[in-house]
């Protein structure tokens, strides 16, 4: 039996995640959507890895939903298709809030919940020649459970046209509207581009990154207010006395790597 999902780790701490059902496009079904909320909170909670990177095996990334999956939900009742539905949220969600670097390497069609997966990374590097949709209005459903990563991804405005257009659109528009950072002429390009983030990765705190992921998540959208800036104090002041903020700048100070950094 071919293993649905391909999880590696090498000697640096970096985790590679591949989607691994080709013939179907990486379509989701249950099992995929388990083994991937699975995985991520594995390694997310695995002090030894410093970055994940998701990709997909064969031609494409993940075309979302697997079709006869969505043909057996259409028989489910209404809490069969809540519960399923939550799975799927929970997954993207364990995605979405892991604490370590993310990279999404994205190689030919993502569709529907395989767009949700890119905007729940950190970062998103797109081959060329892949293509994207939003395609539920075609079969009479919407984008729900993933709208809420591919809006803060590609905001509003860009949310509003291809929800409603299910369109398809290229690595150019993908880049123009923030969906991905990068686009690389090849697989291996792509590869290579994400090995110089990553190895900007290893050079920062693993602690200071999961707060700065945090921070992220915590000022967006919000109004400037006592509050919030006496927040921000706040964290800034125990970073700086906790040990990896000593540490940090103390290596600075005397022109050395980090304790932390595997370039050390």
């Amino acid at each position: 039996m071919v293993d649905t999902l391909i999880t590696s780790i090498d000697d640096r701490g970096v985790a590679t995640v591949t989607l691994n059902r080709a013939d179907v496009h990486n379509a989701f079904n249950d099992d995929l959507i388990w083994e991937l909320n699975n995985a991520f909170g594995k390694l997310d909670k695995d002090e030894n890895i410093r970055a994940i990177v998701l990709t997909g095996s064969g031609k494409s990334f993940s075309a979302g939903a697997d079709l006869n999956w969505m043909k057996a939900a259409a028989l489910y009742s209404e809490k069969q298709n809540m519960e399923d539905a939550m799975r799927l949220s929970d997954m993207l969600s364990t995605l979405n809030s892991c604490s370590k670097p993310t990279i999404a390497i994205v190689n030919g069609a993502t569709f529907g919940g395989g767009v949700g997966l890119v905007s729940c990374c950190d970062i998103a590097i797109a081959v060329e020649g892949a293509r994207f949709a939003l395609s539920e209005v075609r079969l009479g459903l919407t984008p729900a459970t993933i709208s809420p990563y591919v809006v803060a991804a590609i905001g509003e405005r860009a949310a509003r046209r291809y929800f409603l257009t299910a369109e398809r659109f290229d690595t150019e528009e993908a880049h123009r509207i923030g969906l991905v950072h990068e686009t690389a002429p090849s697989l291996q390009d792509a590869f290579s581009l994400a090995h110089v983030m990553i190895k900007n990765i290893l050079a920062g705190a693993p602690g200071a990154q999961r707060d700065a992921k945090h921070l992220v998540a915590d000022v967006v959208g919000k109004e400037i207010t006592v509050d919030l800036r006496t927040d921000t104090a706040k964290r800034i002041a125990a970073r700086r006395t906790s040990d990896e903020g000593r540490e940090g700048l103390g290596a600075f100070l005397e022109k050395r790597q980090p304790a932390w950094s595997l370039d050390a």
